[in-house]
């Protein structure tokens, strides 16, 4: 008798026993359904049955539950067979979303399930399906990295992000696989998803390292559901209250732990986790169950010393003692004090962080030790440097060291956001290969959310150590064209940025100091509007601008008392196909200062040149200027009438010495 055989005659069985068998059979049918839960099918089956007539079957139910939107619904017995008019409901209520969910394994189990069948059959519906599970995932993630309990989102605490039952460990171990390129799953993704996938996993660990609960500022474990704004532990059902769980630190700390070469930030997250596990283990105590006098389930903890070690699901913030709560939501300190069915219908304790104990010693042994020349440090994502993370090596420089730091950066692309502190100055960052070192991050203005200043935290790249130096490295905003997103931003002195791209749309560069000065010496910048702004002031020399809409080039905020503004010099102004109406720029404050001597200025720059933002006092204020510009770009006859064309003798005035005040770029790098 083939599965759906049974299947279809345990559905009759089940209807008769519903009415006739029940209060006599009632156990024996809950077995039969547990032993062929959806959860044990997509697990645990033999690998070669997911390649039979049977698998196929489920997976095409499988498909039919799927949602437009790419995710399922919980709680439902996939393998059950369906009905003509059960598959016809279906159908129709394809486009109902709301109710899609990663809670209780759902959309992780149905896409690994889809995976399986798939690599057995190659049937491209699976993959299709699979795929839009992947797009579900990416889609209801939340611009901090964590994911909601549901999406699209439900009222309540379901927008939480979600630990509980390995939820969002689930999905992140998927993604993980994916962006890997790992065999196991059967589907691989094209380059631009599998980047997708990467950056996914990379912001869901930041939210997990955000989300570890500090008890005065040491760090410690999670709770099932943080706050989605605050991070903070958050309440569920009434009685899952804010508090520390062992269950979901470890599922949080195996993931961890997963990572290669993980970064110093994930290796303090999982010691310190370790330690809070092994400080709150319970141990010589064992669950017991047993059926009372009058027949019902019960269970109690009694004493045994050969019991392996627990961990209570709710422990308090303040001090980790365990407590339990019935649904009136009230603190208890012993599980005996709340009543039979919150006692025995949930699992107050678990032992899973056995395994992080266990598998902890030889994980932090095979942990690459500290360089030995902390002058000389090399960056390599595959482990064959000192760091495989950039901003690792940044944190363990020298803080104000008497010589020069150098990080050379190998290959690859480093999805990180980097911070050169006040204290790392010195530091010189060489990479491998321009086109091929690449450090990106998609933070922009809405997804930070913090308000009116929110574009000044979206920096990929933030320097605040003076004569930092950057060389053969591509920095780029990722996040594409969705508002201010800073691909590299200076609050320094004396930095020179050479022989880079700098990539990104709107408000690519952010260059801010009133006394501070730097050098871009041929580097790429590419941007959208304002893609170069700040109060600054900045050399630009055999740089190419390249615009990639019709809009400004320029945003500067020159103080009032600095003699020079942006200053570019031989640099050569293009534009993507489409582009035609661009301005040389507009004044972000009043006093901005912007000059182009010997440019090629491309057929894309506007007649007029400069606009005022409407701001008429700009005009008097501010200083735009040009001098000996070439190309269709550079005629001048129809330029504003509030802007400059310098005369030979002032334009001998804006040499490097001027502007900079140095001679040579070796002043700054000593």
């Amino acid at each position: 008798m083939s599965y759906f055989t049974q299947q279809k005659t345990f559905k009759t069985l089940l209807f008769l026993f519903t009415f006739f068998y029940l209060p006599v059979c009632h156990c024996h049918v809950q077995a039969q359904i547990l032993d062929h839960s959806w959860r044990h099918i997509v697990l645990e089956m033999d690998e070669d049955w997911y390649g039979s007539k049977d698998a196929q079957d489920i997976a095409d139910y499988v498909l039919l539950y799927q949602k437009d939107i790419g995710g399922w619904y919980k709680n439902i017995a996939m393998q059950t067979p369906l009905s003509e008019s059960e598959k016809d409901e279906l159908k129709k209520s394809k486009s109902k979303s709301k109710g899609c969910t990663i809670d209780n394994g759902a959309t992780y189990l149905e896409m690994l399930y889809l995976s399986k069948v798939y690599k057995h059959t190659k049937n491209e519906a699976y993959k299709i399906a699979f795929l839009k599970g992947v797009d579900y995932l990416l889609e209801a993630q939340y611009a901090n990295g964590g994911w909601p309990q549901f999406y699209p989102l439900k009222e309540g605490y379901y927008t939480h992000i979600t630990y509980n039952d390995g939820a969002m460990v689930h999905v992140m171990s998927l993604l993980k696989d994916l962006s890997q390129g790992s065999e196991t799953l059967g589907i691989t993704l094209d380059e631009a998803t599998r980047a997708k996938t990467e950056m996914a996993f990379k912001k869901g660990i930041s939210c997990i390292l955000k989300t570890q609960y500090k008890q005065d500022s040491t760090l410690t474990g999670w709770c099932a559901q943080h706050d989605e704004n605050t991070f903070l532990p958050a309440k569920a059902r009434a009685y899952e209250l804010p508090s520390l769980g062992g269950v979901d630190t470890a599922q949080i700390v195996l993931l961890l732990m997963s990572i290669d070469n993980p970064s110093d930030e994930v290796k303090r997250a999982v010691d310190a986790a370790v330690v809070w596990l092994e400080k709150t283990k319970i141990t010589g105590l064992k669950e017991e169950r047993y059926t009372t006098d009058d027949g019902k389930k019960e269970k109690r903890y009694i004493q045994d010393p050969g019991a392996k070690p627990l961990w209570a699901r709710f422990m308090n913030l303040e001090d980790n003692t365990p407590f339990f709560c019935d649904r009136d939501g009230i603190k208890k300190a012993s599980i005996m004090d709340i009543g039979r069915e919150r006692r025995v219908g949930y699992a107050w304790y678990n032992s899973q962080p056995n395994k992080v104990l266990e598998a902890y010693p030889k994980w932090k042994k095979a942990l690459k030790p500290t360089p030995k020349n902390s002058y000389n440090i090399t960056v390599a994502q595959d482990g064959s440097g000192d760091y495989t993370h950039i901003q690792d090596a940044i944190n363990n420089c020298k803080s104000f060291p008497y010589d020069r730091i150098t990080i050379h950066i190998k290959k690859g692309k480093y999805l990180e956001k980097i911070h050169v502190y006040e204290w790392n100055p010195k530091i010189t960052f060489i990479g491998e290969d321009k086109a091929e070192t690449i450090i990106s991050y998609n933070d922009y203005f809405k997804s930070i959310n913090l308000g009116r200043n929110s574009t000044f935290h979206t920096a990929t790249v933030l320097v605040e150590g003076n004569y930092t130096h950057i060389k053969n490295l591509t920095i780029e905003n990722a996040s594409g064209p969705v508002g201010q997103a800073i691909a590299l931003s200076i609050n320094a002195n004396a930095c020179i940025i050479e022989n880079c791209n700098i990539l990104g749309n709107q408000d690519t560069v952010y260059l801010t100091g009133e006394h501070h000065k730097l050098w871009f010496k041929n580097c790429l910048i590419t941007g959208t509007t304002d893609f170069i702004f700040g109060n600054a002031t900045a050399l630009f020399t055999n740089c190419e601008i390249k615009s990639k809409s019709d809009s400004y080039i320029t945003a500067a905020s020159t103080e009032k008392h600095s003699e020079f503004g942006f200053v570019f010099q031989n640099c050569t102004l293009t534009a993507t196909p489409n582009v035609h109406k661009v301005y040389l720029g507009r004044p972000w404050r009043y006093y901005a200062k912007t000059v182009f001597l010997d440019c090629n200025l491309g057929d894309h720059i506007l007649p007029e040149g400069w606009h005022n933002w409407k701001k008429t006092e700009a005009e008097s204020f501010g200083f735009y200027a040009e001098y000996n510009n070439t190309g269709p770009g550079a005629e001048t006859k129809n330029r504003v009438n509030w802007s400059h064309q310098l005369s030979k003798k002032e334009a001998k005035t804006y040499t490097t010495k001027n502007i900079l005040g140095i001679n040579s770029e070796t002043e700054w790098l000593q």
